[in-house]
């Protein structure tokens, strides 16, 4: 008995061969959730996503899903494109979320790293302009044609 269960579908109950079952999983654009991914050899790790889109190809149908890496001084929005490949079923894994039970991320935090990524890339803009406008007043007068 150990390699069966009894579940109950509309209400019929019903014993099934767990050696031969299949997890067959819906899922819907919109919906919420959890995506392992592989990271360096056998580390994976664990994030919150939503599908984003399905592309129907033919040969490779692919499930794309945006997925939150929020890390301690970064949050950043990643894609994973999900198909049947041999080297893809290993880099990841999808299962829904429990929204009643998971909890990832706090909104506040995620938009306050967003907020110092932002204010960064903003001030070495600024910087990067500065540097222009003083090699223009300084330099630039050294490289005039004739």
């Amino acid at each position: 008995m150990e390699n069966k269960k009894i579940i109950e579908i509309n209400g019929i109950k019903m014993e099934v061969d767990l050696r031969h079952a299949k997890r067959i999983d819906e899922f819907h654009v919109g919906d919420k959730v959890k995506i392992l991914v592989q990271g360096y050899g056998n580390d994976y790790r664990s994030y919150a996503g939503v599908i984003v889109g399905f592309d129907a190809f033919e040969n490779l149908p692919t499930i794309i899903v945006a997925y939150l890496k929020v890390e301690y001084n970064s949050a950043e929005i990643l894609y994973a494109h999900i198909n049947g490949t041999e080297e893809n079923k290993k880099k990841y894994e999808l299962v829904h979320i429990n929204d009643a039970h998971e909890l990832y991320f706090n909104e506040d935090d995620v938009t306050k790293h967003m907020d110092r990524e932002i204010a960064g890339a903003e001030e070495k803009l600024r910087e990067l302009k500065m540097k222009k406008n003083y090699f223009m007043e300084h330099f630039n007068k050294n490289f005039q044609t004739v």
